[in-house]
């Protein structure tokens, strides 16, 4: 079930298309950047990053107010941990915030709508790993119901040094229950 267009104080919640490739991936790479937020240290290819996505499940934040093209304020999508029919209602997500929109509830308000319409779809456990050097995002994930499940010690390096992955999940309330 697509999510519908949602409107808000100065951020409106849409599906992410095609055409916020550009905006979507400058946003990804401006997270990378930070050391914090993946094992990856470059942006792929719209093509990589649309195959590795689910279909359903991917939202744009953007400013009402702002040009075409210049008007999304972070993302959020969702990858399969597998394709074994026994998870077919276990995603894991990501989530992206543009510097410049970071503190205005761009992240809350992205992960109420994906929260909503995952559940609305049949998905009852949203996973994700967040380094635990990202306070603002263990914040985010804990404010919207996900709990810590461990942390991975030393579970990949990036620019030589082993890193830590805090392991997150929210069940839903209502879905596979």
């Amino acid at each position: 079930m697509p999510l519908p267009q949602q409107h808000g104080p100065g951020i409106d919640i849409r599906a992410m298309t095609a055409q916020d490739a550009g905006q979507v991936l400058a946003i990804y790479q401006h997270g990378l950047d930070t050391g914090h937020a993946s094992f990856e240290t470059t942006a792929p290819a719209w093509a990589d990053f649309d195959a590795a996505k689910l279909d359903r499940y991917r939202y744009v934040a953007a400013d009402p107010g702002a040009a075409p093209g210049t008007d999304v304020l972070g993302w959020i999508a969702a990858s399969p941990v597998s394709d074994r029919c026994c998870y077919a209602g276990v995603v894991e997500h990501s989530i992206y915030i543009s510097p410049h929109a970071r503190g205005r509830g761009v992240g809350a308000r992205l992960l109420a709508a994906f929260i909503a319409a995952t559940e609305s779809g049949g998905i009852w456990t949203v996973q994700s790993g967040v380094f635990p050097e990202n306070a603002p995002s263990l914040r985010l994930h804990a404010k919207a119901g996900f709990r810590t499940v461990g942390t991975r010690r030393h579970l990949g390096r990036l620019h030589g040094e082993w890193r830590d992955v805090v392991l997150l999940e929210r069940r839903s309330p209502t879905v596979g229950m």
